[in-house]
């Protein structure tokens, strides 16, 4: 999966997305100047190879590539304080902002959001703070399955991340290489949300770009221990495993590109992502990678005028988070 650069696509993106190596196209906000645009930007995307993917990172808060004429949808933590007060009131807000972000996404073309954020808020980590839903594991599997069954209600597959959980560890994996020294028994309560939503909506994960060193001294997301033995083996989880960004530096522990993306996908990823290092998809853009069939599975069901009316509704019953 790779970016693009601007609003409109390259003469060198357009003969890039043709390729058979890439299999789907992250947006981001230098992408996006009005809807108008952007569902221009996505057809000329899709006249290239209406098989292509297409993604954001849309999970409300500070994370949300897409604003004008969107609804910008709170911060999960928002949620999570809700829900302390009145669980039943968070539980039904959870499952309209769901709705909501899914159905505009889809309303445009949008695949599916690398959403929701199923890490734990330890009060450690800057880069996740405000997008986890709560510290309490049981709180967030309730409070990410309203959300994800609100976005399977608008027709949209979710993202469960950061495998098996990147709340406890300082360090951002966009600028270097977390560890995190908890045994496994710890482990286990940051591993909960993800385990308890396998079978209960969980369509997809993404592992992180964060060391686990009593357990393996790979990061997840290049780690056959994590992903095949630990996620699929003992948990169970067929779904879709997407790399987090192979270019943030929590992905350098591999130096080489090339070896990086062979790692990613040999250690049970089914996607990698490459994002604002054109020089790095360059690289790699012209091998046989082959292609995972559950790919196909994240196609979104694009919105019906009549769901106009469900729309309405739940962004009736968010209104005070807005």
């Amino acid at each position: 999966m790779m970016d693009v650069s601007a609003l409109t696509l390259t003469k060198t993106e357009i003969l890039q997305l043709a390729k058979p190596s890439i299999g789907g196209v992250i947006l981001f906000s230098r992408n996006f100047e009005s809807i108008d645009q952007v569902k221009k930007l996505i057809d000329s995307i899709r006249e290239i190879n209406p098989e292509l993917l297409i993604s954001v990172d849309h999970e409300g808060g500070r994370v949300q590539r897409f604003k004008q004429g969107f609804t910008h949808l709170p911060a999960m933590e928002k949620l999570g304080e809700i829900y302390d007060k009145n669980p039943t009131l968070a539980l039904k807000q959870a499952a309209s902002c769901g709705f909501v972000l899914a159905y505009e996404l889809l309303a445009i073309g949008v695949d599916f959001s690398f959403t929701p954020v199923l890490d734990l808020d330890h009060g450690n980590s800057c880069v996740i703070g405000d997008r986890a839903f709560h510290s309490n594991p049981d709180v967030v599997v309730k409070l990410a399955g309203a959300l994800i069954e609100g976005m399977h209600e608008a027709g949209m597959k979710c993202v469960g991340k950061h495998f098996p959980g990147h709340g406890f560890v300082v360090a951002d994996s966009h600028l270097d290489l977390p560890v995190d020294n908890r045994p496994m028994s710890d482990l286990l309560q940051d591993m909960k949300p993800f385990k308890n939503l396998i079978n209960h909506g969980l369509d997809a994960l993404m592992p992180a770009h964060v060391v686990y060193s009593q357990v393996d001294d790979r990061p997840a997301g290049f780690s056959p221990k994590w992903i095949k033995d630990v996620l699929q083996a003992q948990l169970g989880f067929s779904g879709v495993v997407f790399s987090d960004d192979l270019s943030m530096q929590g992905a350098h522990f591999i130096e080489n590109i090339t070896d990086r993306v062979s790692t990613s996908l040999d250690s049970g990823c089914d996607m990698v992502l490459i994002c604002n290092h054109p020089e790095l998809v360059a690289q790699v853009i012209d091998e046989d990678w082959g292609l995972s069939e559950k790919l196909q599975s994240m196609q979104g069901f694009y919105v019906f005028k009549s769901d106009k009316i469900n729309h309405q509704q739940h962004l009736a019953t968010i209104k005070d988070l807005l």
